[in-house]
């Protein structure tokens, strides 16, 4: 199980993200083939092109194809269809010191009766979460909780109408229950980032929301995606402000989610697109973010979101030379349920904190999640070779 309120020596465990024997640990023979032959699937980009409208297709005739996808993709990538059925998950990850981030992943609503319903949703997480140090820190998406359109205008500076006005209030309102909630159990909350016609707005109450919850504690957490050209500068401007006024930056870093639909938006619409040139720029400033955030604690309490080996033990590296104890509450090492156990397990193992973000919902509404996941693998060269080589290896491991 996680503990926090324990301290780590800087030089505990040997940290290997090659040891399949850690990353697996928890694994059966039956994950490990369900998992082996799941990435092979992926690995073929007529199933991840061809899977979304098969399968919409599938379900509108009837054909029990549900089923099939909870006992494939989605029992892989996601705890459950409730917060109950997440359990036996946060029971395995926590047998191998990972906690669980709750990640409600219904999208693509647009009624504020379901805005409603996804914000008490996500207070449940966090009540899920409270006492329980298995589940260390909780997430929302804000689409979930606002409308997109409204975002959008408000990020363009266009003028609301007064029901536009009285819909921001009710929007605004809605996270801040879900903070209100987190800082009255102690439970960091982590806003996730989204597309950057929106995302000023979200920065902003994100920022409103530290002012009021993070003067004794990082509970509220702000996203940066590192693929943006401007995130380095935003994190540095927005530690300006909490050194300023007094409360502690909350960080989440990533790479980043949506770089297709950016590049080919701003294409459209003729204007600079905000995404960094190539990956080494992006992966420069990843690191350098990771350096700024580790210079500046405490006042900066910060998950390293990310699969790329070479930022984990970056951040593993930078943890030892400045004596940082391994399991440090300001820092977090989080990856996505179903990808990069060897990162997980191997850094938990070695005394670091880490936490998996754990989907969870109906799986009608958590498919274009589950889809995108697919999508996104197929995009990071080498990423599905090197799940596919370290289950092999594992199985052979446990034949020999």
């Amino acid at each position: 199980m996680l503990n926090n309120d324990t301290v780590a020596d800087p030089g505990k465990g040997a940290l290997s993200f090659d040891n399949t024997e850690i990353a697996f640990r928890n694994s059966s023979n039956a994950d490990l083939n369900r998992a082996y032959w799941l990435f092979r699937m992926i690995n073929i980009n007529f199933f991840v092109k061809m899977g979304p409208p098969l399968t919409n297709f599938f379900m509108k005739i009837g054909l029990p194809i549900k089923s099939i996808i909870k006992a494939t993709i989605f029992k892989h990538f996601c705890g459950g269809e409730t917060i109950e059925e997440c359990d036996g998950t946060i029971k395995k990850l926590a047998g191998g010191r990972v906690g669980t981030i709750l990640d409600y992943s219904v999208e693509g609503e647009d009624d504020e009766q379901v805005f409603d319903d996804t914000r008490d949703e996500i207070i449940k997480t966090i009540k899920r979460a409270t006492g329980d140090k298995a589940v260390p820190i909780t997430v929302f998406k804000p689409t979930g909780v606002i409308r997109f359109g409204l975002l959008e205008k408000l990020d363009a500076g266009t003028a609301l109408s007064a029901d536009e006005e009285a819909e921001w209030d009710r929007a605004r309102a809605r996270v801040l229950s879900i903070c209100s909630e987190a800082y009255k159990t102690g439970v960091p909350v982590m806003i996730d980032a989204e597309e950057t016609w929106i995302q000023k707005t979200i920065d902003m109450l994100a920022l409103d929301m530290m002012r009021q919850f993070n003067k004794e504690k990082a509970i509220v957490y702000n996203t940066y995606q590192l693929y943006r050209h401007d995130k380095l500068a935003s994190l540095k401007d927005d530690h300006a402000v909490a050194v300023k006024e007094g409360f502690i930056l909350g960080a989440k870093l990533v790479r980043g989610a949506y770089m297709e639909k950016e590049r080919r938006r701003a294409a459209e619409l003729g204007y600079e697109c905000l995404i960094q040139p190539d990956k080494e720029s992006t992966d420069r400033d990843y690191n350098l973010a990771l350096r700024f955030c580790m210079d500046n604690l405490p006042k900066i309490a910060f998950v390293a979101g990310t699969h790329n080996e070479d930022s984990c033990r970056l951040l593993a590296d930078l943890l030892n030379e400045k004596n940082v104890p391994h399991n440090h509450r300001h820092v977090y090492f989080s990856q996505l349920l179903g990808m990069s156990d060897n990162l997980s397990f191997n850094l938990a193992d070695a005394g670091y904190n880490v936490a998996k973000y754990v989907p969870y919902g109906p799986v009608k509404a958590v498919l274009p999640y589950l889809f995108r996941r697919a999508q996104e693998n197929t995009a990071i060269a080498g990423q599905m070779s090197r799940e596919l080589g370290l289950i092999i290896k594992e199985r052979k491991r446990r034949k020999a």
